[in-house]
């Protein structure tokens, strides 16, 4: 199975429709002041995190409710202009671009925190909720929401796009812990998807349908997700190792004992030397594990004690220990920072950033090939991975005003995605298709596998207005 060879996707396809003005009149006559047609937040809100330009939106509605989502994405409808949901913006795949022009539906407002069912380990948001402002609601309980794609995304987000990161290897992503959302359709309709129970085999299993669509099916104005017990104890480590494949080794040996480590973090040494830098800290600048075990006092001591054993085993060394939040938090600063620590490391820079994911048996063949290949590019790179799960990503950082240096981090990213999928893994585990990894989807699933999803996406969206131009084309 082998990837596109042909660099086209360099740049979005923008096919912009036109934006009658009686819609922004019929916006500003129903929203007055929550609709704007600023410049300043038109382009706040037609950017994300990718490296990727198009025209803003026509116009952003600040959402306050779900009867607010409704009738902005009916006026849409009724124009057939699109509706592009938006949180906080900090997808990295060019997903909140206005690349067919249209509408912006803002539910950063939307932020409150509905029912806590403590018993049920269970808790109901709005979508503009982030994670951190939910763990902060919910602590008092004794409970917590594991998942942490590092960015302070908002929960509606994070569900659009299935998201997951660090604690993935114990807890798992948003797939398995979204158990009910609330939709605003194409049509402007309001449905529920699920309940608060923990199964059912009631009908199709449209929450699953929705995580991970991307806003190209509905916008989501509520979400019900699992929480969990904070554990009785917590201890992190960081383990320095000769190389990467030595800190990958022994990161493959931790998992197939099934040892239930809750997070295992992979940072190379361009990493650390940009977070040294950008962070002021003193880590060796070798590649390096950061780990967390959750569980009873002993239990941590326990899984603490095999991992050192086995990380010794392979040459780690300075192992340093933190049991204190103050200290965990010192130890975490690395690997949460280490995005705009290499963004920092190269002014003017824009990151592309890959996210493929594969068996964890393979993870060493996929990810030592790579490493090679970024080397010998002369490119800028950063390396972090949550290679508990068999998920790595990769950063290139290109000076946005060099089509060459783009084209040289685009083969890269080629060249790392035909591999994933050669050792049976995916073009993204985490980030979503988005606008870059359209032409990956068809590679990996089949072109059978996305008529299919063209089949759902036309009888769900017939005017084709939900977040367009995403995920595959119409």
């Amino acid at each position: 199975m082998n990837a596109p060879t042909a660099l086209t996707h360099l740049v979005p396809e923008i096919h912009l429709r036109q934006i009658p003005q009686a819609l922004i009149d019929a916006l500003k006559e129903r929203f007055g002041p929550q609709c704007s047609t600023a410049m300043a937040i038109r382009e706040q809100h037609g950017r994300d995190e990718s490296s990727f330009q198009a025209p803003p939106p026509a116009a952003v509605v600040f959402a306050e409710s779900t009867k607010d989502v409704a009738d902005a994405v009916k006026l849409a409808s009724r124009f057939e202009v699109p509706v592009i949901p938006f949180g906080v913006g900090t997808s990295l795949e060019g997903h909140l671009l206005a690349v067919q022009g249209g509408i912006s539906i803002d539910v950063g407002r939307m932020n409150k925190v509905l029912s806590i069912n403590a018993e049920d380990l269970t808790v109901t948001v709005q979508p503009g909720v982030t994670r951190k402002q939910l763990n902060e609601e919910v602590k008092s309980t004794g409970l917590f929401f594991p998942i942490d794609p590092g960015a302070d995304a908002t929960l509606g987000g994070m569900s659009a796009t299935r998201a997951s990161g660090t604690n993935a290897v114990r807890y798992g992503t948003m797939r398995e812990n979204v158990l009910s959302l609330e939709v605003v359709t194409a049509a402007g309709e309001v449905i529920r998807t699920g309940t608060r129970a923990k199964k059912s085999s009631a009908g199709y299993d449209l929450t699953r349908l929705m995580v991970g669509s991307e806003g190209t099916l509905g916008v989501i104005t509520e979400v019900t997700v699992r929480l969990y017990p904070l554990p009785e104890a917590i201890s992190a480590a960081i383990c320095s190792f000769p190389s990467i494949e030595a800190a990958v080794r022994t990161t493959i040996q931790i998992i197939q004992l099934g040892v239930p480590i809750a997070r295992v973090e992979l940072i190379d040494h361009n990493t650390v030397r940009m977070v040294n830098a950008h962070s002021k800290l003193g880590l060796r600048e070798e590649p390096m594990l950061l780990m967390e075990f959750h569980g009873s006092p002993s239990g941590v001591k326990e899984q603490a004690e095999l991992v050192q054993e086995i990380a010794s085993e392979h040459g780690g060394n300075a192992f340093e220990w933190a049991t204190t939040p103050e200290e965990r938090t010192r130890l975490w600063t690395a690997r949460h920072n280490a995005y705009f620590a290499a963004i920092q490391s190269k002014p003017g820079c824009r990151a592309i950033s890959t996210d493929t994911c594969v068996p964890i048996s393979r993870l060493a063949d996929c990810l030592l090939d790579s490493v090679k290949e970024a080397d010998a590019s002369g490119l800028p790179y950063f390396l972090v991975g949550h290679v508990g799960d068999g998920n790595f990503h990769f950063g290139y950082l290109l000076d946005p005003d060099k089509p060459e240096e783009r084209e040289i981090a685009e083969k890269l990213n080629h060249q790392l995605v035909a591999r994933a999928l050669e050792l049976e893994g995916t073009c993204t585990g985490e980030h979503g298709v988005g606008l870059h990894k359209m032409e990956f989807l068809v590679t990996e699933t089949g072109a059978g596998a996305v008529d299919m999803m063209r089949t759902i996406k036309r009888a769900l969206d017939p005017k084709n207005i939900m977040n367009p131009g995403k995920i595959f084309s119409i």
